[in-house]
């Protein structure tokens, strides 16, 4: 602890570092932020009654002091930097750790292993991190770091009162947004909320090497690893945010960020955009309710979303004690209730965490990675999509146990989602997401069933259906066909070729977006393979590629022809 001048500032400062083994000198607090001294006539003093620190300069100046809980009198009175870094003022007479005041209770941009981020909700006292305004300005910069303690806890990144990463609510083993922090040998880390107080802080397990967290000058918060005793230096080891689907609410309310997916944002199930363009709701576009919540002649239901990173939580209600079905039934009885999920997703899962209003700032993780939440509905909106295997099919036990493994190892915006399956005596029933548009054939062939069956009032497949097909969304639906295609013969762990590709095959969502299903007679192929033969052709004959309805051989070239006339012209598309 000393006085130092900052990169070229010949401005001067007191502050706390590591000592000079490690190679760059590493400030972890600063007393006089706001307060340089502009020359060398500072000094640090104790003040015994009425039992405070300053530092003041020339004849007396104070320019920065303490504050304390209760008075002191010297020779009780001490001053005390310890070894975790904590500048501390107690009385001696007492010995019960509770200071007259610390360093810790007032941080710079830096945590230490031990310090709090958070709110004691006795004393009013607030602890977090603001960065530097440069390397040669220590005073507060735009960024700050905070244990937010409204509705559920939850960690921010602010630039002034606008938040611009949020780490999600804590689950009992980590940060709902913070897939990568994981139990480790090296620190442990926790989450505390009493009545008293609500903080987050981290341990180290292993001594031989030293730790700290920062948040930098662009607002990108740090974790920084040195081993005790070697010259190398620091060494980052976690950084948030880390791509754009931490940005805070970039897809707006009810949307979900993806980040393998272009574009970027998404839509919850039975939720559609303001926007109709999929390039416009790229970015920070709002998405909105197709029914109000509140309707005596509405009943609601809820749908499960696995694998997301929880929404922010300022609007939230929690308890410790109820189970998840006490939770949906809580949920239930409330108008303004629009989601629940378990509070901590130890042993099972235990508590409850309800959100009131838009949910906000969702991102969804590789499976194992997220939580689950169930988003209210209405309940027609909760229906699912139920394919029975026909008596009469000649598909059977193998066509079905193919479609469920291929369904179940692919995971894509534009490939139907499996949400089950079932199999008792001789009923094969596999259980889909629900598909309010149907198959895309009753678009395209809608003029001219319409004609043939005019007569039909029940008719799905109508002129006016047809006509919603405008060329915008044609070349959607093309462009999202093509998506999952690229997916099933380029992206995806397994090459998968689907054979049976048409427009009946081809469901349609909400938001008209595509969505490829069928994979009874799909084959799935390694890396290195990219076709093959067969002694049993099947599939749509009118679909077929000549090699392959001759020859009975197959490529991913084979999902990529049809016949427009249904005669024996054959084109590539």
């Amino acid at each position: 602890m000393g006085f130092f001048s900052p990169g070229n500032s010949k401005n001067r400062y007191m502050g706390i570092w590591y000592k000079e083994t490690l190679p760059v000198r590493t400030v972890v607090w600063v007393a006089n932020r706001e307060s340089p001294l502009t020359d060398i006539s500072g000094e640090l003093k104790l003040i015994s009654d009425p039992g405070i620190l300053v530092l003041a300069y020339g004849s007396g100046n104070i320019i920065w002091a303490t504050n304390t809980s209760r008075p002191a009198r010297s020779p009780a009175l001490v001053a005390q930097l310890s070894d975790t870094g904590n500048l501390v003022l107690k009385d001696t007479r007492t010995d019960d750790g509770n200071f007259l005041w610390q360093s810790f209770d007032y941080p710079s941009d830096t945590l230490l292993p031990g310090m709090k981020l958070g709110k004691n909700f006795e004393t009013g006292l607030e602890r977090y991190l603001s960065s530097w305004k440069s390397n040669d300005d220590p005073s507060p910069g735009d960024f700050t770091y905070h244990c937010d303690p409204s509705g559920y806890p939850q960690n921010v990144i602010r630039k002034g009162s606008v938040e611009q990463y949020r780490s999600g609510p804590w689950n009992g083993v980590r940060f709902s947004g913070a897939p990568n922090l994981i139990p480790n040998a090296i620190y442990r880390y926790r989450l505390v909320l009493n009545d008293k107080e609500v903080y987050y802080s981290y341990d180290l397990i292993n001594s031989s090497v030293i730790s700290r967290v920062i948040v930098s000058q662009n607002g990108v918060v740090q974790r920084w690893m040195c081993p005790v005793g070697r010259s190398q230096g620091w060494v980052l080891y976690l950084t948030v945010p880390t791509d754009n689907c931490d940005t805070y609410s970039v897809c707006g309310a009810y949307g979900t960020c993806n980040i393998d997916d272009s574009p970027l944002c998404g839509c919850l199930y039975n939720l559609h955009p303001n926007t109709g363009s999929l390039g416009e709701r790229e970015i920070g576009q709002m998405v909105v309710l197709e029914r109000p919540f509140c309707n005596a002649r509405t009943t609601h239901a809820f749908l499960k979303y696995p694998n997301v990173k929880l929404p922010d939580t300022r609007n939230s209600w929690f308890n410790f004690s109820m189970t998840l079905e006490e939770c949906d039934k809580v949920c239930l009885k409330n108008c303004s209730c629009t989601a629940y999920a378990n509070l901590d997703i130890r042993e099972g899962g235990s508590g409850c965490l309800l959100w009131f209003g838009d949910l906000i700032d969702i991102r969804d993780f590789p499976d194992g990675a997220g939580q689950d939440i169930y988003v209210r509905v209405a309940s027609s909106d909760s229906e699912i999509a139920v394919k029975r295997l026909s008596k009469t099919s000649r598909q059977g036990p193998v066509e079905f146990k193919n479609e469920v493994i291929c369904i179940a190892k692919l995971q894509h915006r534009n490939l139907v989602k499996l949400l089950g399956c079932c199999i008792e005596g001789k009923e094969k029933i596999l259980i889909y997401e629900y598909m309010p548009n149907k198959s895309l054939d009753s678009f395209i062939f809608g003029l001219v069933i319409y004609s043939i069956m005019r007569k039909e009032t029940n008719l799905l497949a109508d002129e006016t259906r047809s006509m919603l097909l405008d060329w915008p969304k044609r070349f959607d639906i093309i462009n999202g066909i093509a998506r999952g295609l690229l997916y099933l013969h380029q992206d995806s762990r397994l090459r998968i070729i689907h054979r049976d590709l048409k427009a009946s095959n081809i469901l349609l969502d909400s938001n008209m977006d595509p969505k490829i299903s069928d994979f009874g007679l799909a084959r799935c192929f390694a890396d290195s393979e990219t076709g093959a033969n067969t002694n049993r052709v099947v599939g749509t004959y009118g679909y077929m590629s000549p090699e392959y309805a001759i020859d009975g051989f197959f490529s991913v070239k084979s999902d990529l022809w049809r016949n427009g006339a249904g005669d024996s012209e054959w084109e590539e598309k």
